[in-house]
């Protein structure tokens, strides 16, 4: 690697880092096409590079998110479960299938996401009640609000169910299976968007290493891309989620759905 591609690779990983730790999707979204596209490293290698700033992302935000609450750590351990078992088997499909076909996927399910995100983006706002039966329920002080927010878990079975695809989707695309969950806990199971991106990035890293091995073992983890990425997702995710809990979050995720529109349709024609 030249010192030019050196700092751009470093440079990627910051901007990885800030939209995973705001979100709670690992970053991938961002990171893999960024390889692909514009280092020109293979599909399968970009993915694999992914999944290691996926751990580090989340070994970065979590413990802040945690020590300030907006994690909920037992909704996160019940929805590991079944996604690290669904990770196991996305990273042996994606071994299977060519890189040309990852691209044709990854593009398909990040439309989707997009769509997903400006339903909830558009959606009026409705009024957080703890139900006295819930199961499993959480709060948290919202800086950006200046105000105690206290919800409930619903239909946690469903997002058990959703957990093992977001798993499958995390160890095939090497996106953190963020893109899935958050948007499953915030639509369906009642849980504010911060707390959902907050106990995705505590889940993140558990997935991600359920699949790890099997992209080392196949040797398709590239040592000099992968070790500089992390470096920079290390800055970035810790910046992203200080700042994801002092700002409103609206208008940057309307810009990020157009960025998910755009690298879709480039990773779909590339």
């Amino acid at each position: 690697m030249t010192p030019e591609t050196y700092l751009l690779v470093v440079v990627a990983g910051v901007l990885t880092g800030i939209v995973g730790g705001l979100f709670g999707i690992g970053g991938g979204a961002i990171l893999v096409p960024i390889l692909v596209v514009g280092f020109d490293l293979p599909m399968h290698e970009a993915i694999a590079a992914s999944i290691v700033t996926v751990i580090a992302t989340s070994s970065a935000t979590a413990s802040v998110y945690v020590a300030k609450g907006y994690s909920n750590v037992r909704l996160g351990m019940s929805l590991e479960v079944m996604t690290t078992i669904g990770a196991l088997f996305g990273g042996i499909t994606a071994n299977l299938l060519p890189g040309d076909v990852l691209k044709k996927i990854f593009a398909v399910f990040m439309i989707g996401v997009g769509i997903l995100m400006w339903i909830k983006n558009t959606r009026p706002a409705k009024p957080r009640v703890i139900e006295g039966n819930a199961a499993i329920t959480g709060s948290y002080f919202d800086e950006a609000e200046n105000r105690q927010v206290n919800y409930s878990v619903k239909r946690l079975p469903l997002a058990m169910a959703i957990s093992t695809f977001a798993g499958n989707i995390s160890g095939l695309l090497g996106i953190g299976g963020g893109l899935i969950k958050v948007p499953v806990m915030n639509l369906a199971c009642g849980i504010p968007m911060k707390a959902s991106t907050a106990t995705s990035n505590f889940m993140i890293g558990v997935t991600a290493v359920a699949s790890a091995f099997i992209y080392f073992a196949h040797g398709n983890v590239n040592p000099y891309y992968t070790a500089t990425a992390v470096l920079g997702v290390l800055i970035g995710s810790r910046l992203g989620a200080k700042l994801g809990m002092k700002i409103h979050s609206k208008v940057i995720i309307a810009l990020f759905i157009l960025l998910i529109f755009g690298v879709a349709a480039r990773m779909y024609f590339s």
